[in-house]
């Protein structure tokens, strides 16, 4: 069996600390939505307007920024995507109505994402280990973006407290500026061409010809409608119930904390089992840890309760989806693919975010949101199963003639 050499590991170690940092800083957006709707008297929707548009530019981007991994490695494209998340952030701090939230919180930002998280991020871990590693190294850098989450949480809530939201969205900016030296750890490069290769109009027929292929991102939207709308909502929903503000915040930092154990065990379990069954147990499970959720008395603990085990199912489908992505289609174009799955997954993310904060303005509760979670739950694991993992005849036929 084929071994993780060491230049593969140092590019899973910049893929890590990337993702550790994007996703980390991204996580707490959610903690901005009192102190400036409170300071700016808006309503819950015009944040979460904000956050939604950023989910759909990082989706209807991440296509094109997978593309261009996909052709000129992965560095080029990371630090482009740093430079325009840290300019995104330090306007958001200096942001004072609902269209310079949107275009700083989501035109900048969004695009920033879409050039330092999981497609680009991925397609680069992809391209460096054996496929039979693959599973698990995506799931290992899975994992340090939920490090990075359960770190940068109570960092800042800290910030916040100390300097102001505005301050404290400044000090992100510089923060998430060290993605910009990190990209030289990327040492990616797009694949040899052997004259065999597919076109990229070749690879996107092929792809979306396929019906795995669509039932894999349909399925990713529900998970990105239920992330968001945690992520986005849960703090302000925890807030209304009489829980202290400290709770949510722990909340998600349990999420992130057992994400790194949910994802790293997704991954090394999609190594050895069938990817699209695990998807379709996980996405049982959490509408089983949701339905709980609302249906049980709420407590300090049972919130707890929740981020650990919603934790232990929040980003365990990226390694499998992608994972799934690259079994059936290869490596060559797996960010720009991966980038069109995860375009799904955005636009579930741009409903989660958004309808969370549109239908409490006008009914005053989350109820309807939560059971909305819970039947897509349902859906997405009806839709994941019937997914055949096998390599399309194009793969077969190559690896019958080597």
């Amino acid at each position: 069996m084929k071994t993780i050499g060491r230049g593969s590991m140092w590019i899973l170690l910049g893929a890590s600390l990337i993702l550790a940092l994007s996703l980390g800083i991204r996580h707490g957006f959610g903690l901005f939505l009192p102190p400036m709707s409170a300071e700016f008297g808006w309503g819950r929707e015009v944040f979460a307007f904000a956050i939604a548009l950023q989910n759909l530019i990082w989706g209807l981007t991440q296509p094109f920024t997978g593309a261009l991994a996909d052709r000129f490695g992965a560095r080029s494209t990371v630090i482009v995507g740093g430079i325009l998340y840290a300019i995104g952030l330090v306007c958001m701090g200096l942001a004072d109505s609902p269209i310079s939230l949107s275009l700083s919180a989501g035109l900048l930002i969004g695009m920033g994402l879409s050039g330092t998280s999981f497609s680009v991020i991925l397609g680069a871990v992809g391209r460096a280990v054996p496929m039979e590693k693959r599973s698990m190294a995506m799931g290992l850098a899975a994992a340090a973006g939920s490090f990075g989450q359960f770190a940068m949480l109570p960092g800042t809530l800290g910030l916040v407290s100390w300097l102001g939201w505005s301050v404290a969205l400044m000090a992100l900016g510089l923060l998430v500026a060290l993605i910009i030296p990190l990209a030289a750890m990327l040492k990616d490069a797009p694949l040899p061409h052997t004259g065999q290769e597919q076109t990229l109009g070749e690879a996107l027929r092929e792809a979306c010809g396929h019906s795995g292929f669509w039932l894999l991102a349909l399925g990713f939207f529900v998970c990105g409608f239920q992330v968001v709308f945690i992520g986005v909502h849960l703090p302000a929903y925890l807030v209304d119930q009489h829980l202290p503000a400290l709770v949510g915040t722990t909340v998600l930092a349990l999420v992130g904390l057992f994400n790194i154990f949910g994802t790293y065990i997704a991954g090394l379990l999609g190594g050895r089992m069938s990817k699209p069954r695990l998807l379709s147990a996980l996405y049982l499970a959490r509408a089983v840890v949701i339905m709980a959720f609302i249906m049980t008395p709420l407590t300090v603990w049972s919130a707890y309760a929740f981020g650990v085990f919603m934790g232990l199912l929040w980003l365990s489908t990226v390694p499998l989806t992608n994972g799934t992505v690259a079994t059936l289609f290869g490596v060559r174009n797996l960010s720009m693919l991966g980038g069109i799955v995860f375009l799904f997954h955005q636009l579930g993310a741009f409903l989660g975010g958004w309808m969370g904060g549109y239908l409490y303005d006008r009914t005053g509760s989350y109820d309807l949101v939560w059971q909305i979670a819970i039947l897509l739950s349902l859906l997405a694991a009806a839709l994941n199963w019937p997914v055949r993992e096998q390599p399309v005849a194009r793969l077969q036929q190559q690896e019958a003639n080597a």
